[in-house]
C-alpha cells in the first residue's frame, strides 16, 4: 500500500511537471513572437490592438487589454498618457526595407503596372492598415560606418552585405571587395579611369578655367541621372558643386544605398511617368552616363523632364554610344536625338569623343520663332511646372517667366554668394529680402543653440548625412556651412513650394508627404530635424507612432534626431523613446529662443546601437 502511494505520487509530480513544461513552451513561443524578429500586425493601430503587451501607464505598470483608439491629439489623454514599452522588431529580411518601393508589396497586391514606362520603379505605398509596424534590424555584423571623407573612398561591407556589383562591374572600377571593407576607386560605366578625370574632361571641353566645373561658382547644383554608385557625385564635392545623385531600386538595387553609406547626397528615383520630386529651374547641369533610358519615347518626354528641371543656360551632358558609335542603329538614334533636341532650342557646346554637352537657351526667344506646330508644343500656360509630387509629366516646353526672359537667365549669385543672397523667387511667395535675411540669422542662432546640447556627444567627424525634415527655405542646412556635411531639405507638398528658394540658394532637396516612407533605404541619415513635423500630420489626421518608426528605419544607429514642436508633441514622443531604443540627449525652453513659440520646445534624442539574436548569432 505504501508503495502504490509512492508510485501514484510520482506520477501526480510528473504530470504537473508536464504541464508545466508545455505551459512554458507556449508562453515562450507567444513571447519569442511578440519581441522576437517577426513582424506580427499590419498598420498603425497594431499598436493599440496589442494593449497590455506593449502599453504601460506612466509607473510602467500593465493597462489590461485597453484597446487604443487613434487620437492623433497630442496631450488629450488616451494612448498619449501612456508609456509604449516595446515594438515589435520586423523579420530579418526587411533589415532593407523600403516601405513605397517594395517589390513584394506591388508582387502582393497585383498592381497593373507598365512595365515599359518605369512604373514599378515608382513610389507605390501601402495603405495604413498594410504597413509594417515594426522596427527594421540592422544586418548581422552593423558597424557604426565609417566617417566623412574616408567613407568616399570604402565602407564596412557588412553594412551592405551585397557584392554582386563588384562582380557585375569588376572591368569599370565601380567598387572592389577588400577584406571587411568594399573599396571604390571612382571609376564608372563610361569613366573607368577615375570620375576626377572625366569631371575635369567635361570641364575642359566648356573651356571652363583652369578645367574646374565649378566655372567660378556658376555651376553649384547638379543631377546626375542613373548615377551607379555616385562616384561622379563623390568628386564633384571637391570643386563646390554639390550632385542629386538619381537612381531605382532597380537590378542594381544597392547603388543608391552604397552611395548614402559613403556620405554621397543620393535618391531613390526614376524617370517613369511621373515628375521627379525637383521644382522646375533647379539645375545648372544635368548629366547621364550610359543610364541606359530612352530618351526619344513617347515624344521625348524624359528629355523634356530634363528641360523643366534646368536653368536658363543649363547644360546636359550626355556619354553614350549614341554620341560616337557608327553603327546604324546608334547612328539612327542620334540623328533622331539630334534633331528632338533642336526642336527644344537646345545647342550643341561641346561634342568630343564619346560625350556631347547640349546647351539650354537663355530666353524664350527661340521658342517664339519656331514654326506653328511644331512639336513638342509649349506647356499651356496654366501648367504649373513646380508642381511635382504625384504629377504626371507633360511632353511639353516649359518657358521662361517674363522676368527670366528679361534677365536672360536665373539672376543668382555665384556660389557661395548665392546662399545668402536673397534669390529672385521670393517674390513668388510675397516674402521680402528682410524676411529671407532674418530667417537666416534666427535658424543660424538656433543651430548653434543644437551644437550646444550636442557638445561631447559629436566630434567634427560625427554627422555626414543630415535631412531637415521641414526645410521652409533651408536657413537650418545655410547654417551648417562650415560643417563637412551635407542637407536632405525636404519641403511638404502641401505647403508652400519653398523647395526653389532652397535650390537657388546652392542647396538641395525633395518633397515629400510625411504621411508615407521617405524614398530611402534604412540607416541612411546621421541627424534628422523635424521643425513641428508631428504637428503637421496631426492637422492631416496621420500617424505619430507610423512617423516615428519611420523615422527609425532612415536613421543610422547611434544617430540624433532634434525635435522642434509643442511641450504637448514632446511629451508624447519621450513616451516612445524606451521601446524605440532611444534616449534623450538635452532639451532647451523656448525662453532660450525669443523667437521661438512660447509653446515650443526642443528635444535632441540619440538612438541606441541594437541588434536581434538572430544578428548577434550571425556576427559571432
Amino acid at each position: 500500500m505504501t508503495r502504490g502511494r509512492t508510485d501514484g505520487g510520482h506520477k501526480k509530480r510528473l504530470v504537473t511537471s508536464l504541464v508545466i513544461l508545455v505551459i512554458c513552451v507556449c508562453f515562450l513561443y507567444v513571447y519569442s513572437r511578440n519581441r522576437g524578429s517577426s513582424a506580427l500586425e499590419y498598420g498603425s493601430k497594431s499598436l493599440r490592438k496589442l494593449g497590455s503587451s506593449y502599453w504601460g501607464d506612466d509607473e510602467g505598470t500593465d493597462i489590461g487589454g485597453k484597446q487604443y483608439e487613434s487620437s492623433n491629439k497630442f496631450g488629450e489623454g488616451g494612448e498619449n498618457d501612456a508609456i509604449l514599452k516595446s515594438i515589435p522588431v520586423c523579420d530579418d529580411h526587411h533589415s532593407e526595407l523600403i516601405p513605397c518601393l517594395d517589390r513584394h508589396f506591388i508582387y502582393k497586391t497585383k498592381l497593373k503596372l507598365d512595365l515599359s514606362l518605369m512604373e514599378h520603379y515608382e513610389r507605390h505605398c501601402p495603405p495604413p492598415e498594410r504597413r509594417y509596424n515594426c522596427l527594421i534590424p540592422p544586418p548581422a555584423g552593423y558597424k557604426v560606418p565609417i566617417k566623412w571623407p574616408k567613407s568616399r573612398d570604402e565602407v564596412w561591407k557588412a553594412n551592405i552585405p551585397h557584392t554582386h556589383l563588384a562582380t557585375e562591374k569588376s572591368d569599370q572600377n565601380w567598387m572592389v571587395v577588400k577584406g571587411e571593407k568594399i573599396a571604390f576607386p571612382g571609376g564608372g560605366t563610361h569613366f573607368h579611369y577615375g570620375a576626377d578625370k572625366y569631371i575635369a574632361s567635361i570641364a575642359n571641353m566648356l573651356n571652363f578655367p583652369n578645367n574646374n566645373l565649378n566655372n567660378g561658382g556658376r555651376i553649384r547644383t547638379v543631377l546626375d541621372v542613373g548615377c551607379g554608385v555616385a562616384s561622379f557625385g563623390a568628386y564633384l564635392l571637391s570643386s563646390d558643386i554639390i550632385a542629386m545623385s538619381l537612381a531605382p531600386n532597380d537590378v542594381h538595387q544597392n547603388q543608391i544605398q552604397f552611395a548614402l553609406e559613403r556620405g554621397i547626397p543620393a535618391y531613390l528615383g526614376v524617370l517613369g511617368t511621373k515628375r521627379l520630386p525637383y521644382p522646375s529651374r533647379s539645375f545648372e547641369l544635368a548629366h547621364c552616363s550610359r543610364c541606359r533610358i530612352d530618351w526619344l519615347q513617347r515624344n521625348g518626354i524624359l528629355l523634356l523632364e530634363l528641360d523643366r528641371l534646368l536653368r536658363p543656360g543649363g547644360y546636359f551632358a550626355y556619354s553614350s554610344p549614341e554620341a560616337y558609335a557608327q553603327d546604324e542603329e546608334d547612328l539612327r538614334i542620334w540623328r533622331e536625338m539630334s534633331t528632338l533636341v533642336e526642336r527644344m532650342c537646345w545647342k550643341i557646346a561641346a561634342k568630343k569623343n564619346q560625350t556631347v554637352i547640349w546647351v539650354k537657351p537663355l530666353t524664350n526667344d527661340c521658342y517664339m520663332k519656331r514654326d506653328s506646330g511644331t512639336q513638342p508644343p509649349l506647356c499651356r500656360s496654366d501648367d504649373d511646372p513646380d508642381a511635382v509630387w504625384g504629377t504626371p509629366m507633360e511632353a511639353c516646353i516649359t518657358p521662361y517667366s517674363d522676368q527670366n526672359h528679361q534677365t536672360r537667365g536665373s539672376g543668382l549669385a555665384p556660389w557661395p554668394a548665392r546662399l545668402t543672397a536673397p534669390p529672385p523667387r521670393l517674390a513668388d511667395f510675397g516674402y521680402t529680402s528682410d524676411m529671407f535675411e532674418r530667417d537666416t540669422e534666427v535658424w543660424q542662432q538656433r543651430v548653434d543653440n543644437y551644437w550646444n546640447i550636442l557638445g561631447a556627444k559629436i566630434n567634427p567627424d560625427t554627422l555626414r548625412n543630415l535631412m531637415d525634415m521641414k526645410a521652409s527655405m533651408g536657413s537650418f542646412a545655410a547654417a551648417l556651412k562650415d560643417k563637412n556635411v551635407w542637407v536632405m531639405n525636404v519641403v511638404a507638398e502641401d505647403g508652400p513650394n519653398t523647395l526653389k528658394i532652397i535650390y537657388d540658394r546652392g542647396l538641395i532637396g525633395t518633397i515629400h508627404n510625411w504621411c508615407e516612407a521617405f524614398s530611402t533605404y534604412p540607416r541612411t541619415y546621421d541627424l534628422l530635424h523635424a521643425w513641428t513635423v508631428f504637428s503637421d500630420i496631426e492637422r492631416n489626421g496621420c500617424s505619430a507612432e507610423d512617423l516615428l518608426i519611420e523615422m527609425d528605419r532612415i536613421l543610422r544607429p547611434t544617430g540624433f534626431v532634434i525635435i522642434r514642436d509643442k511641450r504637448a508633441v514632446v511629451e508624447f514622443i519621450k513616451k516612445h523613446l524606451t521601446a524605440l531604443h532611444w534616449e534623450a540627449v538635452g532639451t532647451a525652453d523656448s525662453e532660450e529662443d525669443p523667437d521661438q513659440d512660447e509653446d515650443n520646445t526642443v528635444l535632441i534624442i540619440q538612438k541606441k546601437m541594437w541588434r536581434t539574436s538572430h544578428s548577434l548569432r550571425e556576427s559571432l
